[in-house]
């Protein structure tokens, strides 16, 4: 099994470390303003799941250089880097495309700027975004973020994602003609599913997906997650579960598919639980030691981003 991971493959393709930079669109969501539905996702937070992006309505250059700022400490003196700029909060094809255009452009052509990042929904990716997205893609590499979470229906009805899996195939399809890469996002310990239904999922955006976002489904302040789960209804996996689990799920997935994340990490202010979560590097150390332990007869193991 070779773990085709985002870090490495990174490296290969731009020869040195790229660091994201988490930016702020000033977008919405069609399932908050009641265009889909309203109070948005079961699990999203008040900040569109964007809360470690650069809380700031200036330009997108000055978010880029206020963003480059954070994560200077990590880069060693001399060190050769790149960045991507990620559009992370809430829906980020959700605008007038003129909007978009502006605020795309600005930060693909920055000159250190490698990769233009997008989170979105599939139903909001309208013929017009999609010819923007093209223009774009050929300037710099584009990947797009959907949010599909789930492949099964009573999962997706429960945590309110509001479009049917037909609409997820049918936006890959389009991201792939225009050759962007499209990632998909899964919730691993949604309420009332198996590992094999989890397992499901895993494999089918290993057949559509070119990239995929794997974490622990965890609780913060002011969801509705949260009234749910303070009258007992969210049963929540350890971190040993959730490390077998995540690791069926990657055994599962082509060698092709690269990794963007394997754990996720909420507000540690918000954050209720499982507070497991809150400590991402011993999560990830802890999924490197299981790793490890698996008899791997080829490619690498693991390796931390």
């Amino acid at each position: 099994m070779q773990i085709n991971d985002l870090g490495g493959y990174l490296k290969k393709q731009f020869g040195c470390k790229v660091y994201k930079l988490s930016l702020v669109g000033c977008t919405s969501c069609p399932n908050r303003d009641g265009t889909v539905g309203v109070g948005g996702c079961i699990f999203c937070s008040e900040n569109g799941s964007g809360e470690f992006a650069e809380k700031t309505k200036s330009s997108v250059a000055d978010q880029i250089e206020a963003a480059k700022t954070q994560v200077a400490k990590k880069i060693k003196e001399g060190e050769k880097v790149k960045y991507i700029a990620y559009f992370q909060s809430f829906t980020n094809t959700y605008a007038p495309i003129e909007k978009l255009r502006k605020m795309f452009f600005a930060a693909i052509r920055h000159p250190d700027i490698a990769v233009l990042s997008i989170a979105t929904r599939p139903d909001c990716l309208s013929g017009e975004v999609i010819a923007l997205l093209n223009e774009l893609n050929a300037i710099k590499p584009v990947w797009v973020e959907l949010g599909l979470q789930t492949i099964h229906k009573k999962s997706a009805e429960y945590i309110r994602r509001g479009y049917e899996l037909a609409v997820y195939d049918e936006a890959v399809k389009s991201l792939h003609q225009i050759g962007v890469s499209a990632i998909a996002h899964m919730i691993i310990g949604l309420p009332g599913e198996s590992e094999q239904m989890i397992y499901e999922t895993a494999e089918y955006i290993g057949k559509t997906a070119d990239g995929i976002k794997m974490h622990m489904l965890y609780v913060q302040k002011g969801t509705d997650l949260y009234t749910e789960y303070q009258k007992g209804q969210v049963p929540l996996l350890d971190m040993d579960e959730y490390i077998g689990i995540l690791i069926g799920c990657i055994e599962r997935l082509p060698e092709s598919v690269v990794i963007h994340r394997m754990t996720g990490d909420g507000d540690k202010k918000t954050l209720v639980a499982p507070m497991w979560t809150a400590n991402k590097r011993h999560v990830l150390n802890s999924i490197s030691v299981r790793f490890r332990a698996v008899e791997i007869k080829q490619g690498r193991l693991f390796q931390k981003y």
